[in-house]
């Protein structure tokens, strides 16, 4: 198998399991909270925050962990992703989103794709996903060139963080948000309410790319320094093995 190949798997592996997660524990949380909106939305992060750093340590070093297109746009931006590859990233990971919710529907029993009534949508939920998003990709470009071995928990942790201070739960990806559309769980987003979530997400990853690529830009004479062998190898097998992790998940 060809190593594109392998990256694409590990992709589509990755966000299905992401999804998986989200969606899962989220109806796990809300069938054992009797009502308790914060309990399960409490389970709920902390199985999201604890399953994406295992995906990130894991298939990190095979793809690079996006399991997000903004990710993948991201690095499209940044120059690290080719663009024929960041579009065949952002299909298979749109594909394992909904393979990840068939998955945690069959897991509980539910009906294997249902529309969610779940109404998600108005300025405030539009911002927080721009903010959401604009800090998962921030956070994941600062710590990769700063503390790389760092970013899958920093990553997690931010994205733990994130259902609590956004109202709209920190979706801060598409392929998660389009698989949400396929649930009427705790975790569902009406179909309508797609796209603006969606145009959110893009825009602060976007402007997340160019504010922190700026921040961390080193420096000329840095940058023209002549690299040994090794220390190109090293510099090589670190971003593949973190780049994504800037994943971004739920």
């Amino acid at each position: 198998m060809s190593t594109l190949a392998r990256r694409l798997v590990a992709e589509g592996l990755g966000t299905a399991l992401l999804v998986a997660i989200v969606v899962g524990s989220g109806i796990r949380a809300e069938r054992l909270a009797a009502g308790d909106t914060a309990l399960a939305l409490l389970a709920n992060a902390l199985a999201t925050g604890a399953g994406l750093v295992a995906l990130l340590v894991s298939l990190g070093p095979v793809s690079g962990g996006h399991f997000n297109p903004v990710v993948s746009l991201s690095a499209l931006v940044q120059g690290t992703l080719a663009p024929r590859d960041a579009l065949r990233y952002v299909l298979v990971q749109l594909a394992g989103g909904v393979c990840g919710v068939l998955a945690a529907h069959a897991m509980f029993g539910e009906p294997a794709l249902a529309w969610s009534a779940q109404s998600r949508t108005g300025a405030s939920m539009w911002w927080s996903e721009f903010v959401a998003t604009f800090g998962l990709v921030g956070v994941g470009i600062g710590t990769l060139r700063s503390r790389p071995q760092l970013v899958p928990f920093v990553v997690a942790g931010y994205i733990t963080a994130g259902y609590w201070f956004t109202s709209s739960t920190s979706f801060a990806n598409p392929a998660l948000t389009v698989a949400c559309a396929l649930t009427d769980t705790f975790t569902g987003i009406r179909p309508q309410d797609v796209p603006g979530f969606v145009l959110a997400q893009i825009g602060g990853g976007l402007a997340a790319t160019l504010v922190f690529h700026w921040l961390f830009r080193k420096p000329a004479a840095v940058a023209l320094a002549p690299a040994s062998p090794l220390t190109g190898a090293t510099s090589g097998a670190t971003s593949a093995a973190t780049t994504a992790a800037t994943t971004s998940a739920d």
